[in-house]
C-alpha cells in the first residue's frame, strides 16, 4: 500500500486534514512514518463541523489528544449552526484548511480520499449527469491540495490500522441516508463489490486513464485556441472542422468550464445556424454573426433618441454622424438618395426623431413594393448584429419613415410642387 507523495520535496511542510476517522488516521500515521525518510514536517488540522453535537466535540478532542501524544502541531476550526448543505460544509472545511496552511507555512494540504471515495464520486457524477471529466472522479492533485491515497482501498486501511493498533473514531452520520454519498456507499458500493471485490481499485485505475484521455483532448482544444483570436471572433467553419469532443472542450475553455451538457448542445446548434443569433450562457453571451462566434458579453451601442426639427443641425461625433434638417420648401424636382430624404411635409405625423431600430420595426420602402422588417433588411445586407443598432432610423409617430442607407418610406413620397422637408445624414470621422 504505497502512498503517492512524489510531488512532496525534502524540506516541505505538509498539513494533514484529520477527522479522526480510519482514513485520516491512516494518512497521518503513514506520513509520520515517512517524515524522517523524506525530510518533511507533518502538521495536523481538524475541522469541527458541529453537526453531531457531543460526538463532533468528541472527535475534535480525540484528534487533539492523539497529536499531543505524538508531539504533532494541531490546528482546529469549527462551523457553528445546523442544517448546512453538503456543499456548504465542504466549502467551509477547505477554506479553513487553506487559511491554516498559509498561517503554518505549509506547502501541501493532504486529504485522506481513498479508491472507495473515488468510486463513490464517479457514481455520484454519473447519476447527476456528467462527461469524461466527471467520470475521472477526484484528481490526485489540484493546486496545493494532494490526495496520496486514491489507490488504497478502505479495507486495506482498516487492516493496517488493526495490525498497528492505531485508534480511530466512527462518524455516526456515515450510517444515515441523509446524504447522497452515504446512499451510494451503503447500497451501490456493496452491490458492485459483490460482483468484483476489486471494484474500487478498478475505479481508480479507470479514473487515471480517463483523466489522461481528457487531458489529451483538452490539449488539442488549447492548441486550436492558440491559433485564434477569440476577442475578434472564431470562424464557425473552423469550429465545424473540429471533431465534436474537441469542439466541446473549446467551448468549455472559452466559458471558463461553466457549461453543462445542455449548454454545449446549444452551442453546437448555434454553429449550424445561418442567421445572426445570440445565446445567453452562464456569465457569458455568445453571438453568431457573419459566420463568426463571439464569446463574451458585448454591450451593443445604440444611437440616442434625437428629435429633429426644421432648420437645425445635429452632430453625433461619437457615432460619426452629422444630420441637417432643412426648412420646408416647394421642390420642383425631387432627387432622393440613400442619405438625402425629401419627405412630403404633411406625411410626417407628430415629431420626427432619429433613433436606432426598435423591436418590430417595419417599413415599405419607396420603389420596393413590399413591407419588410428592418431587421430583415439589415440581415440581407449582411450588417453584423453588433452594428445594426448604429444604423440611423428616422421615424414619426406612425413608425419608420427612412432607414439610412436603404431609403425612405413609400407613404412619405413627395411629388414636384409638394411642400417637402429634407433631411440629410452625413458620415463623419468618429470622435476618439
Amino acid at each position: 500500500m504505497k502512498m503517492n507523495i512524489d510531488p512532496i520535496s525534502a524540506g516541505d511542510r505538509v498539513l494533514c486534514a484529520v477527522s479522526g476517522g480510519a482514513d485520516s488516521m491512516y494518512l497521518l500515521c503513514r506520513m509520520l512514518e515517512l517524515a524522517g525518510e523524506r525530510q518533511i514536517t507533518v502538521l495536523c488540522a481538524h475541522f469541527n463541523h458541529k453537526q453531531r453535537g457531543a460526538e463532533s466535540d468528541r472527535d475534535e478532542q480525540f484528534v487533539l489528544d492523539f497529536c499531543n501524544s505524538k508531539n504533532i502541531p494541531c490546528f482546529t476550526g469549527s462551523l457553528e449552526g445546523e442544517a448546512h448543505s453538503e456543499n456548504q460544509l465542504r466549502e467551509a472545511r477547505y477554506a479553513f484548511l487553506q487559511k491554516t496552511a498559509e498561517t503554518a507555512n505549509c506547502r501541501w494540504i493532504l486529504t485522506a480520499h481513498t479508491s472507495d471515495d473515488q468510486l463513490e464520486t464517479q457514481l455520484l457524477n454519473l447519476a447527476r449527469g456528467t462527461g469524461l471529466k466527471g467520470l475521472s472522479g477526484i484528481p490526485m492533485m489540484r493546486g496545493d491540495l494532494l490526495r496520496p491515497m486514491l489507490h488504497i482501498t478502505r479495507r486495506e486501511i482498516e487492516d493496517w490500522l488493526w495490525i498497528h493498533e492505531i485508534p480511530f473514531v466512527e462518524d455516526s452520520s456515515n450510517r444515515t441516508d441523509r446524504y447522497a454519498r452515504n446512499r451510494i456507499r451503503m447500497e451501490a458500493i456493496p452491490a458492485l463489490s459483490s460482483v468484483n471485490p476489486a471494484a474500487a481499485a478498478h475505479a481508480s485505475d479507470l479514473a487515471d486513464r480517463l483523466r489522461e484521455d481528457d487531458a489529451y483532448l483538452c490539449g488539442l482544444a488549447e492548441s486550436f485556441l492558440r491559433d485564434q483570436e477569440p476577442e475578434n471572433g472564431i470562424s464557425v467553419k473552423k469550429l465545424e472542422t473540429l471533431p465534436r469532443p474537441i469542439r466541446a472542450r473549446v467551448f468549455q475553455l472559452l466559458c471558463d468550464g461553466k457549461l453543462a451538457a445542455t449548454h454545449i448542445k446549444a452551442l453546437h446548434d448555434l454553429c449550424r445556424g445561418t442567421e445572426a443569433a445570440a445565446l445567453d450562457l452562464p456569465d457569458v453571451r455568445v453571438t453568431r454573426e457573419q459566420g463568426m462566434l463571439y464569446f463574451g458579453a458585448r454591450a451593443l451601442e445604440q444611437l440616442p433618441d434625437t428629435e429633429l426639427q426644421p432648420g437645425m443641425t445635429v452632430s453625433l461625433p461619437q457615432f460619426g454622424l452629422h444630420i441637417t434638417v432643412r426648412r420646408p420648401c416647394v421642390f420642383q424636382e425631387i432627387h432622393n438618395t440613400l442619405t438625402v430624404y425629401h419627405f412630403k411635409s404633411d406625411s410626417i405625423r407628430g415629431k420626427l426623431t432619429l433613433t436606432s431600430r426598435r423591436p418590430g420595426d417595419q417599413i415599405r420602402l419607396l420603389g420596393r413594393g413590399c413591407t419588410k422588417k428592418i431587421t430583415d433588411l439589415m440581415l440581407e445586407r449582411g450588417i453584423p448584429l453588433s452594428k445594426r443598432d448604429l444604423v440611423p432610423v428616422l421615424r414619426d409617430e406612425l413608425g419608420p419613415v427612412a432607414v439610412h442607407g436603404f431609403g425612405m418610406a413609400e407613404r412619405c413620397e413627395a411629388k414636384p410642387g409638394d411642400l417637402t422637408l429634407c433631411v440629410q445624414i452625413e458620415k463623419m470621422e468618429k470622435e476618439k
